[in-house]
């Protein structure tokens, strides 16, 4: 037994933030949403967090998702009041929209099953697992359930 009982060898740890990973944000996997295409999911992500139009097409034109991710911690600008509530949301239905444009990050998320999917990022403790792997995997979370739904749609 390890010092983290809940995770066994099959768990696949990945990083939001690494642009070599299909199964990240940062991955640069264009889709069209909202009658926009995104660069990526971050992209789309960072841009929702915002009302204003003008700020959001800002961010969709980043050169790069960290740049992307920058604009969205911006605090010069407002929030929309319902971002906590919604951002969960938001960040499935970016994945859920990445995969079904492209059949191979689809193909690699489904081949992942039934692996625990865990981000592996040690200072965030909402997206993902936290230094002490005591945070809530929100990301890694809604990867396994956008797989469930992309196997039950492939079985259906």
């Amino acid at each position: 037994m390890g010092i983290f009982p809940d995770l066994d060898e099959d768990t696949l740890f990945l990083a939001r933030n690494n642009v070599d990973e299909n199964l990240g944000t940062f991955s640069e996997h264009s889709f069209e949403l909202e009658e926009r295409i995104w660069p990526s999911v971050e992209h789309y992500f960072q841009a929702m967090k915002f009302e204003n139009e003008n700020y959001q097409e800002k961010i969709r034109l980043a050169p790069h998702p960290k740049t992307a991710r920058k604009l969205g911690r911006s605090r010069f600008k407002q929030i929309r009041s319902d971002w906590s509530d919604i951002k969960e949301v938001i960040m499935t239905r970016g994945v859920y929209i990445k995969c079904r444009t492209h059949q191979n990050v689809a193909d690699e998320l489904m081949a992942s099953a039934p692996n625990k999917i865990m981000e592996n990022s040690q200072y965030d403790y909402f997206w993902g697992c936290g230094r002490d792997r005591r945070g809530t995997n929100t990301y890694g979370k809604v990867l396994m359930n956008v797989r469930a739904k992309l196997i039950a749609e492939r079985d259906a």
